[in-house]
């Protein structure tokens, strides 16, 4: 069959990649991009330490960053992301930036990280008192309460796992009760970190029943890119994607109870 009336592949924009070695959710990062944009990964290079500072810093040495870009120049994407949540917030915002310099460099195109991404969706969203949701450890969950606080974010409750290695095996049921038991008191939203822990469709349901809007790390890190490439991000029903989501219906109040005499008991 003669298909060259189809004139070839339509033309494809490019997103550059770079992430951990033991990143495993790819696939997750291709759900949120639009079929006219082809994202290009490439990983940091193998050491043998398990989730934790030492190894977030590690993963964002300038040289590795380097090394990854200058990898990625060769298909000529239009923006890198580095998709890792602890290896862009274990330097705080100055080490967050000192890392977007050091990519544009090696580069010469824009570049985003995870955790300033979660600033720049934060602002968009109006959200200055989180919860948060974490598989880390308390020290690397402390580094990230750290990092937000840097940029005038509270974080209102919290609740982590303790992993140290295989977090992409979580399942999303450990993902929701997580998240219900992290909001807790007013919080404007409700951010679940790791580009390894899974999290595409739990947003929408954690949304649905908390009614506020919920950001993972692989959402914001495309949507962030995305954005910056002058595209949009797609996935339904998810508050920071599609503004129509973020109007949550109030739910009808509950009919007062009858007020107590003071002279009954039980009365307050």
């Amino acid at each position: 069959m003669d298909v060259s009336f189809l004139g070839g592949p339509h033309p494809q924009r490019g997103v550059g990649v770079v992430a951990p070695f033991d990143f495993a959710l790819d696939r997750e990062l291709w759900r949120w991009v639009p079929d006219e944009v082809s994202l290009h990964l490439t990983r940091t290079p193998f050491v043998p330490v398990e989730v934790s500072l030492d190894l977030a810093r590690l993963v964002s040495e300038h040289e590795t960053l380097g090394d990854a870009v200058r990898a990625l120049n060769a298909v000529g994407p239009e923006i890198v992301a580095y998709a890792c949540t602890s290896g862009s917030f274990v330097g705080g915002i100055p080490g967050e930036r000192a890392m977007c310099e050091a990519m544009t460099r090696a580069g010469e195109i824009p570049s985003v990280t995870t955790s300033g991404a979660l600033l720049e969706a934060l602002e968009e969203l109006g959200a200055r008192r989180i919860a948060l949701v974490t598989p880390y450890t308390v020290s690397v969950t402390q580094s990230l309460e750290e990092y937000l606080a840097e940029a005038g974010i509270t974080v209102t409750g919290r609740a982590y796992m303790g992993l140290t290695r295989h977090i992409w095996k979580v399942p999303y049921r450990n993902v929701v009760d997580m998240a219900r038991d992290a909001v807790r008191g007013q919080a404007d939203a409700l951010f679940i970190s790791c580009t390894n822990l899974p999290t595409y469709d739990v947003i929408p349901q954690l949304e649905a029943e908390l009614r506020i809007p919920v950001i993972s790390a692989n959402q914001v890190t495309m949507w962030a890119a995305l954005r910056h490439l002058g595209t949009r991000a797609v996935g339904p029903y998810q508050a920071l994607i599609d503004e129509s989501a973020r109007q949550r219906p109030v739910p009808p109040a509950l009919p007062a109870e009858p007020a107590l005499p003071e002279e009954q008991e039980g009365w307050a």
